[in-house]
């Protein structure tokens, strides 16, 4: 086996992973109420859980697999986040790269600090994205 096959499989095998480590969270967390004023101590720990793993998730697909993908199609690519993006879009991997743009950004937000004033609306638009991380398809 190549070092390009070793990769390719292990970037699958992690990308399947955390994508199973995705949808179970997502499943979790549609059924918190982001309405209440008073969240449990248990349910503002599985919005953690799950703001981690959309994080984990889609700096896998755009940074290990998608780069990975236009290694593939030119070895010497050298593009920045916002270029793999917009190249992805241009190969139908996704459908709009200013969604994508956006994911990253939220992304960004919710691996640092953020005020506790804001994070329902922040749990709300990583749950109306999520969807785009799991539709995107994993098959190399």
């Amino acid at each position: 086996m190549s070092a390009s096959s070793d990769l390719k499989s292990q970037v699958m095998k992690s990308l399947l992973q955390a994508k199973s480590h995705l949808e179970y969270s997502f499943k979790k967390v549609q059924k918190i109420p982001l309405s209440s004023e008073n969240l449990t101590e248990e349910q503002l720990e599985t919005l953690e859980s799950f703001s981690s793993r959309f994080a984990r998730l889609s700096d896998m697909i755009i940074s290990k697999y998608f780069r990975l993908l236009l290694k593939e199609k030119d070895p010497a690519y050298q593009g920045s986040v916002l270029d793999i993006l917009n190249q992805a879009e241009k190969y139908g991997w996704i459908e709009d790269a200013k969604i994508w743009k956006r994911i990253r950004e939220l992304r960004n937000v919710a691996a640092h600090e953020y005020e506790a004033s804001n994070y329902k609306q922040l749990y709300t638009e990583l749950i109306q994205l999520t969807p785009h991380l799991l539709k995107v398809s994993v098959d190399l």
